[in-house]
């Protein structure tokens, strides 16, 4: 058995950008920022930022990912991951890794208006309500 799964929550980086696929449907492409924080041995916060780069092939989901995403929401993207590599215009080899959401993923907003929370996908999100703030390296505890 193997399994291609990742869960991630950040912030948009900027809009998404929407395409239309040769037969017609919207294909959904954006960028989100994951950041995790800690204290150095100084006590001194330390922070780093990664950027993950997301495909949603769900003509569906892409529609309302038009409709609702802006560039800062937070947002919670269930998919699996995968590389492509292609030869660019100078004969370079070029790779890029993205998160790929199709017909099983899930894509959620997480700071609507007010108390509204929206979440698509065709399935439901299995992750439970948590505080998924930072926690300092002195905290852990183990």
């Amino acid at each position: 058995m193997s399994l291609n799964k990742i869960i991630l929550i950040g912030n948009l980086g900027q809009d998404p950008e929407i395409r239309l696929m040769p037969d017609g449907s919207k294909v959904a492409n954006f960028s989100i920022a994951t950041s995790e924080r800690w204290k150095d041995k100084n006590g001194e916060i330390k922070s780093i930022t990664e950027w993950h780069r997301v495909v949603v092939f769900n003509p569906k989901l892409a529609s309302i990912i038009e409709r609702y995403f802006k560039k800062g929401k937070k947002i919670f993207v269930e998919g699996g991951i995968r590389t492509r590599k292609w030869i660019d215009k100078e004969g370079k080899e070029q790779k890029i890794v993205e998160v790929v959401v199709r017909y099983q993923g899930t894509v959620k907003m997480l700071d609507g208006k007010g108390d509204e929370e929206r979440e698509f996908g065709n399935t439901l999100s299995s992750v439970e309500e948590h505080d998924f703030h930072s926690i300092e390296e002195d905290e852990v505890p183990f």
